[in-house]
């Protein structure tokens, strides 16, 4: 994902801090300039929970970027597609779907809208990021089960924002 997100502009630094038994350390990404990407089909399975987040990053880069191969998106916890379509849109976002992708043309302003996580816990987390850069109220119906992966999301979001 980091990968793909350099490929996009974004500067970002690793700080390593121990590699095993799991990579642990801090990340630093700076306000950068992106620019849309394709992700190609034999990218996906490194990338397959990051992507509905990177739909969201899409809509803030100059271009069209293009999904394709992820056609598993769609048996994942919900449809993620489709999700990540029907909710974009609600955004504002630019997003059209494939049977195996998508594709979203940015940049776009995004605005707060009503999002339905559908029980998704990927869902939740990337629509959540999309209502940091949306003027407007956001709420995210059943954006709990955000919980289901990251227990503390939306405080440690919170913290982000404020601080």
């Amino acid at each position: 994902f980091i990968d793909v997100l350099r490929r996009m502009g974004a500067e970002i630094e690793i700080q390593l801090h121990e590699r095993s038994p799991e990579p642990y350390g801090t990340i630093v990404a700076e306000s950068s300039s992106l620019r849309a990407t394709e992700v190609e089909p034999a990218e996906i399975p490194g990338l397959i929970d990051e992507l509905p987040l990177l739909a969201v990053v899409a809509a803030f880069a100059e271009g069209t970027t293009r999904v394709r191969g992820a056609a598993e998106l769609r048996v994942k916890e919900s449809d993620r597609i489709a999700a990540v379509v029907r909710n974009g849109r609600a955004m504002g976002m630019h997003v059209e779907d494939f049977p195996d992708g998508f594709e979203v043309k940015g940049p776009t302003p995004l605005r707060g809208a009503s999002i339905d996580a559908m029980n998704d816990h990927r869902i939740a987390m990337a629509f959540a990021i999309a209502a940091l850069g949306a003027p407007g109220a956001t709420a995210i119906a059943g954006g709990e089960c955000a919980t289901v992966s990251y227990p503390s999301f939306f405080a440690t979001l919170d913290g982000l924002r404020d601080g």
